[in-house]
């Protein structure tokens, strides 16, 4: 077998493993954004901050390893676009981009590249490896998602810290720690 038919043969992500590559791409991205959609209907108030607690993080890094760079990107444009747009997707049922966590929703595509790009390299493949590609998504998540919380807050760097990273911080360690479970496990299945 060349190295072109091996290369082909082995699945970069998890998404590679359906057949079909233009149906399969299509359906990957949309069921993606759907599932960010639903994700965010997960989701507590948090006092304090216009920033609630959800599933969006955790269905935005699943779905970034599961589908690789591109797909993620265009997957997580799609979902931030539709519901600036007005698709009631948004946590709560919401919709719309002028409002103080908007920018997490932005951040969700850099984040959803970096991740997908780590994992078409075996970024989650292993315990370690997942955590430290779902920990660095996490940051780029709150690295596009601070400024936009203090220029809609008119806050400073300490009080948007306070109000959109602190309180959600043992959460999403745990949707790391979570993920860290999944997705090496789910490649020790297609290995099988």
């Amino acid at each position: 077998m060349s190295n072109t038919q091996a290369a082909v043969a082995r699945p970069a992500v998890l998404g590679d493993l359906v057949p079909g590559r233009l149906v399969r791409d299509v359906a990957l991205v949309l069921g993606a954004a759907a599932f960010v959609g639903i994700a965010a209907q997960i989701s507590v108030p948090v006092p304090g901050t216009p920033v609630p607690v959800s599933g969006q993080t955790f269905a935005v890094l699943l779905s970034g390893a599961a589908l690789g760079l591109n797909r993620s990107v265009i997957s997580m444009a799609l979902y931030a676009l539709a519901g600036a747009l007005g698709v009631p997707w948004f946590t709560q049922g919401t919709s719309g981009w002028h409002f103080a966590s908007y920018g997490y929703i932005l951040g969700f595509v850099l984040a959803g590249a970096v991740v997908g790009a780590l994992a078409s390299r075996g970024g989650d493949r292993s315990p370690l490896r997942t955590v430290l590609t779902m920990t660095l998504g996490t940051v780029l998540i709150y690295a596009v998602g601070v400024p936009w919380l203090m220029a809609m807050t008119h806050s400073g760097f300490g009080a948007a810290l306070s109000m959109g990273v602190r309180p959600f911080l043992i959460g999403d360690a745990l949707k790391v720690l979570l993920a860290a479970g999944l997705l090496p496990g789910a490649w020790r299945l297609v290995r099988r």
